[in-house]
């Protein structure tokens, strides 16, 4: 297992680290040869049978990969994410640990979209100023309150009731290659809610960057969401296997 400390920059105050990496391309192969007693036949060989396997949606193999991430994330962005169940998570408990002054507040405001419940859009009918301020200061008395509360003696259990979801916690992921190309399919996605898509993409490039191979297959046969570069990265692929 590789020991490594990537750090990804998201959204204002989070990151995705990873941690912990096991497997990789050559673990894939490894599993999936073992089915019939066969052997590592060549790099070339290897990186076609990842395509196969993928193409035909033999996924098994791809859960003998595994990638420990440390994720520092907005509540409500956390809340999304744990509905992807076939991983490991560990979080920050606020019982036991005093919350910090780590509020998400985004740069621009979107407008919810009348026809479509799950999905928002930009707008210049949005005072985006305004709206902070107001934003920003519900922040402050939120944390005044959980602050006054905690010199009261009022455990902290009961304290951060008064939060709000914007609030960044942190927590391990353990999620094999499988699931992780779920979590991407989904939620780099341009349907899925915008924040949550800029942590899909950087996990996307930390699986670029670990499993190529397997990333590469994965673009080509089992993307098949709406994301401009992603589909940019696919057409390149397209266009050097179809020489």
């Amino acid at each position: 297992m590789s020991n490594t400390a990537e750090s990804i920059p998201v959204l204002d105050k989070g990151f995705v680290r990873l941690v912990e990496f096991m497997g990789g391309d050559q673990g894939i192969v490894d599993a999936a040869r073992v089915s019939y007693g066969g052997i590592s036949k060549g790099e070339e060989a290897d990186r076609k049978l990842i395509d196969y396997l993928l193409r035909h949606q033999h996924l098994t193999p791809f859960e003998h990969a595994l990638f420990k991430f440390h994720v520092s994330t907005p509540i409500f962005v956390a809340r999304q994410w744990f509905r992807h169940r076939f991983a490991a998570y560990n979080e920050v408990s606020f019982r036991y640990t005093e919350v910090k002054d780590e509020f998400y507040i985004p740069t621009q405001w979107r407008m919810q979209d009348r026809k479509n419940k799950q999905s928002s859009h930009a707008s210049s009918d949005i005072n985006h100023t305004q709206v902070t301020e107001n934003f920003k200061r519900q922040i402050d008395a939120a944390l005044t309150t959980y602050k006054d509360m905690l010199a009261a003696g009022i455990a902290r259990e009961m304290a951060r009731m008064v939060l709000p979801v914007n609030l960044y916690t942190q927590f391990y992921w353990t999620v094999n290659a499988r699931s992780l190309m779920n979590f991407v399919s989904l939620r780099a996605d341009t349907h899925a809610q915008w924040e949550i898509q800029q942590y899909a993409e950087a996990l996307a490039h930390v699986f670029a960057t670990t499993m190529p191979w397997t990333w590469a297959a994965f673009l080509t046969h089992g993307w098949k969401g709406e994301n401009p570069d992603f589909s940019k990265a696919r057409s390149k692929l397209l266009e050097v296997s179809s020489k």
